[in-house]
């Protein structure tokens, strides 16, 4: 049975929504659809800013990053090598522990590099190539070619290296990128970097010059233990693996920075947002005998020194912290002959103001074999205008050097421990300034000294109650010792705290 007392509002909602959108058909047919359009403030302001001259202007700006990124992408290769890497256990960043029981393993490698001319040359980082026994060049349109390694300069401990190599393919008319001043980069301008990411060929990226004259003693970077020595320009721009040896180029396509450094955390080996780039001027200058000769000829002046720091700079009254100071001048060196003297401040170099020691290696490494340079020097509160011929640093010069400034090792021993003259540089690294005695470098394993703790640093003040103040005394008294058959020595110490320490050291009969 039905309840109409249900159906009866149900019908009576039906008719009156039929009579309303009836009304509404009428409505829309008398006056026109556009009467229902309702302006949004949206609509409106995009229009508004289309049409306007800033978003013109931003227009022009992204098509010219695209025009660029065109005309300059062709210029950046893909390198990838093969190297037989000894089979062994695993540390951070792939470096690995040989084991000779196992055969070596062929790994393979990806980079970036940078035509720089037309027949055939690709200047690119010596880390991405070193080692390898197979290059391969991927040009942007996809024609591989197999490279062959014309000149690096890897660098080393204590050695001023750019992490620079030079590759060459047998091609022509290859479109190569024009070098830009890098010294005329200016904070926040923009640049571009181009290379290969994680092997994906041709990424660019985009940022700015976040900072200038970067040095690798400053950064927690992956290539850190290439020992690179470069005003780098450091860039926003992202960079990661497999952009090394890229190019970082400015708005008008031309090369200010070859990509080689990333800042990590020490765990993470991707980009956390700052990388940093050889500057062009430095990649320029040297391509020439990275051609030439396969390798930098570096000059060499021949002295030790330290940083000026702010203490330093206040007492010697420097309008900035600034420089390095002369620890020690090496005999024969073109420091000495130029007349530098220990205690100078080396303010410029070849006109130059120089900022820190890595700048001052820097300067020197590139100036040239052979090359005079005008060297400006703060000597006891006035400036001195010095000439220095520079000389080629060698191991012979280098050896020649360390005789010079250190002392040659005693060939008289005590329990097995090995001293020479305390010279100002060992007393600053081993904080015993202001003293006399001879310097322990080095103690025997397992020898008596080794056994009773003494360690390199240690500085030797008396034996027996009698002063030590120089290694000829050291020897002289230490002879008399032996040959009165002395079993027992008492040796007055200063140990690594600065500390007096006596410490009774049996007279072994193995001593020279």
């Amino acid at each position: 049975m039905l309840n109409f007392r249900n159906i009866l509002p149900k019908r009576i909602a039906l008719f009156l929504v039929l009579i309303g959108l009836a009304f509404a058909i009428g409505f829309i047919i008398n006056n026109g659809p556009e009467q229902f359009v309702v302006p949004t403030a949206i609509g409106e302001t995009h229009k508004e800013f289309i049409e306007s001259d800033d978003f013109q202007y931003l227009d022009r700006a992204n098509r010219a990053f695209i025009n660029l990124v065109k005309h300059t992408t062709p210029s950046v290769v893909q390198i990838n090598t093969k190297v037989d890497r000894p089979v062994g256990i695993e540390r951070f960043f792939g470096e690995t522990i040989p084991n000779e029981q196992q055969p070596s393993m062929e790994v393979t490698g990806i980079g970036s590099g940078v035509i720089v001319s037309g027949d055939g040359y690709i200047l690119t980082n010596n880390h991405v190539i070193q080692n390898a026994k197979e290059i391969i060049v991927t040009l942007h349109n996809g024609k591989k070619y197999t490279a062959e390694l014309i000149g690096s300069d890897p660098g080393g401990p204590e050695v001023v290296g750019t992490d620079l190599a030079v590759l060459k393919i047998d091609e022509k008319d290859l479109p190569a990128l024009p070098f830009g001043d890098s010294e005329a980069l200016e904070v926040g301008e923009w640049v571009i970097a181009i290379g290969t990411p994680f092997n994906l060929s041709q990424t660019v990226t985009r940022g700015v010059v976040s900072a200038k004259n970067r040095y690798s003693s400053n950064i927690n970077s992956l290539s850190v233990r290439n020992f690179i020595h470069a005003n780098f320009i450091q860039t926003d721009a992202p960079i990661n693996k497999g952009n090394s040896g890229g190019a970082l180029i400015n708005i008008r396509g031309e090369l200010v920075g070859i990509n080689t450094l990333i800042a990590t955390n020490g765990y993470n080996v991707g980009n956390v947002g700052i990388g940093f780039a050889i500057p062009s001027n430095i990649a320029r200058d040297l391509l020439p005998q990275l051609i030439e000769n396969g390798k930098i000829v570096k000059g060499w002046l021949g002295i030790r020194m330290s940083a000026v720091d702010d203490n330093m700079a206040e007492k010697l009254k420097l309008d900035e912290t600034h420089g390095v100071i002369v620890n020690e001048v090496g005999r024969n060196s073109p420091a000495e002959k130029a007349g530098i003297q220990h205690g100078d401040v080396i303010l410029e170099f070849n006109e130059k103001t120089i900022k820190n020691i890595p700048h001052l290696m820097q300067a020197v490494a590139f100036a040239g074999v052979g090359t005079k340079v005008k060297v400006k020097l703060l000597r006891k509160g006035k400036e001195v205008l010095v000439t220095v011929k520079l000389d080629k640093r060698t191991e012979e010069a280098l050896a020649s050097f360390e005789s010079s400034v250190y002392p040659v090792t005693s060939e008289v021993t005590l329990s097995g421990m090995h001293v020479q003259n305390l010279s100002p540089e060992l007393a600053n690294r081993f904080g015993h300034k202001d003293e006399t005695g001879v310097i322990v470098i080095e103690v025997e394993p397992r020898s008596i000294a080794a056994r009773s703790g003494i360690s390199p640093g240690y500085l030797i003040k008396e034996i027996d109650y009698t002063e030590i103040a120089t290694l000829d005394d050291f020897e002289t008294f230490v002879k008399e010792l032996k040959e009165s058959k002395e079993k027992l020595a008492l040796v007055y110490f200063k140990d690594l705290r600065q500390r007096g320490v006596f410490v009774t050291l049996k007279i072994d009969s193995d001593d020279r």
